[in-house]
């Protein structure tokens, strides 16, 4: 009695002899591409930055006539100190520290406290109040440059830094608003009841519980409200506006008076060390609080 063999049909997508595939190397294949994409795209992004740092120790010559993506013939700091004094980059600086502190400092504290109420009391209007902030975050600056410079005009604000803090609180309530609220909710609510249980008043809860408890989501968006308002353009431009605003600069400002008069003297290499002393404070400040930074993102997730 001869011996009979049946077959099964192989799977559809197995491969031969009921091996499986071979999906490490495929894993690893993608690995390699996404870090040869992340690598070209770190070499777009800093790119250009080196360039403009390398090109401010240089001379015009060095920059236009010599080889421009070359190391610079001397690293000395001439130009910067010719753009911290004659160009009044270190005024216009300290005007920036100045106005971008007060207005994140009065961000952050009514930003807070309105995403705390929000997100954890229940009252008649609550979700229309949260959407009218949120709908904040759909209102291009732009849009409202003419009836701001009217507005602060009539109150007697505009050229002012307090009629500019006053705008830039306004304008980055939204998305802290839409930020934090969202923080707070993911926040336990056992440790707010036992301490309604101990007495505790709602200020007391707030400042010497909740907000310590949100630590890092307020770190995050500190350090984004920073960015944002250190790097606005248009809104320091509108307000900052009269006779003798020019002392009241703004650096975002200054730069742009200095790459205006830069055409007419000459002077390119000042103007690429005004540009790395603003994007200094910034790339400084990211690379402290990086970790802060991310732990506050995933913090309402992980939770």
């Amino acid at each position: 009695m001869s011996n009979l063999t049946t077959s099964r049909e192989a799977p559809a997508g197995a491969t031969p002899a009921g091996r499986k595939p071979d999906t490490k190397r495929e894993i690893n294949a993608f690995s390699g591409m996404a870090h040869i994409a992340l690598f070209a795209w770190a070499v777009i992004t800093a790119g250009p930055l080196i360039w403009v740092l390398l090109a401010s120790f240089k001379s015009n010559t060095e920059i236009f006539l010599g080889k421009p993506f070359a190391l610079p013939e001397t690293f000395a700091l001439d130009t910067y100190f010719s753009a911290w004094t004659e160009a009044h980059i270190g005024r216009y600086f300290l005007n920036s520290v100045i106005v971008v502190l007060i207005s994140t400092a009065g961000t952050m504290l009514f930003g807070s406290m309105a995403a705390y109420v929000l997100a954890r009391y229940s009252f008649p209007g609550n979700r229309v109040i949260y959407y009218l902030f949120v709908s904040g975050l759909a209102f291009p600056t732009f849009m409202a440059l003419a009836p701001l410079f009217y507005i602060l005009k009539n109150m007697g604000l505009l050229g002012t830094y307090t009629g500019l803090v006053l705008v830039y609180i306004a304008y980055s309530l939204p998305f802290t608003i839409f930020f934090l609220a969202a923080f707070f909710k993911s926040l336990p609510y056992e440790i707010e009841e036992a301490a309604t249980v101990d007495g505790a008043s709602h200020t007391r809860k707030f400042f010497q519980i909740m907000l310590p408890m949100a630590r890092s989501g307020l770190v995050s968006i500190t350090i984004f409200n920073i960015v944002g308002q250190w790097n606005q353009y248009l809104l320091p431009v509108v307000i900052m506006t009269g006779p003798g605003s020019e002392s009241k600069y703004l650096l975002t400002q200054g730069i742009a008076n200095i790459s205006v008069s830069a055409g007419y003297q000459s002077e390119w290499s000042t103007l690429f060390a005004a540009l790395t002393l603003s994007i200094l404070p910034m790339i400084i400040v990211y690379a402290i609080f990086q970790r802060q930074i991310q732990a506050g993102l995933t913090a309402g997730a992980v939770k």
